[in-house]
């Protein structure tokens, strides 16, 4: 991160979240890591999602800052209960045992911020592509939260 979008700061994180967000190239990448909460950013491309996942542990607050897709929300792997369109500065909680994913469905990169309260990945954590999030997190035995995608079936 350049000067121009963060300050350093020994107690917290100061940032300019969007100007952070929409430069982010990566899949995955762990701007912060409190104890009590952590910040990632996201970019999607054209047609890629999530993944369909369920955090049992913990909420999670998403925020779009460029692009557009859907929000999809369920009860089970293998059940999505709603769908709710979201674009540019929509944002959106997910309660912690529900169901969800977030597919790009529109023309361009998909730029998103999430909030997880407690932390789900190690502080650090840069996931390039979505093939090395979820090679990742098939290695670590405590991050088993996705399922198979609803529309496979």
């Amino acid at each position: 991160m350049s000067d121009t979008t963060s300050n350093p700061s020994s107690i917290g994180w100061v940032g300019d979240i969007e100007a952070i967000t929409n430069a982010n190239t990566t899949f995955r990448t762990v701007v912060h890591t409190a104890k009590h909460l952590q910040l990632t950013v996201m970019s999607l491309a054209v047609g890629e999602n999530v993944g369909w996942e369920m955090h049992d542990n913990l909420d999670q607050f998403l925020r779009i800052e460029s692009g557009s897709g859907s929000l999809r929300l369920g009860t089970s792997a293998d059940d999505v209960a709603e769908e709710h369109s979201v674009s540019d500065d929509w944002a959106m909680i997910i309660p912690a045992g529900t169901w969800h994913d977030v597919v790009n469905e529109g023309d361009n990169e998909l730029k998103l911020y999430s909030i997880y309260t407690p932390p789900d990945h190690p502080p650090g954590t840069v996931h390039v592509t979505k093939a090395d999030a979820e090679h990742d997190e098939a290695d670590d035995s405590k991050h088993d939260h996705h399922a198979p995608s609803v529309d496979d079936g």
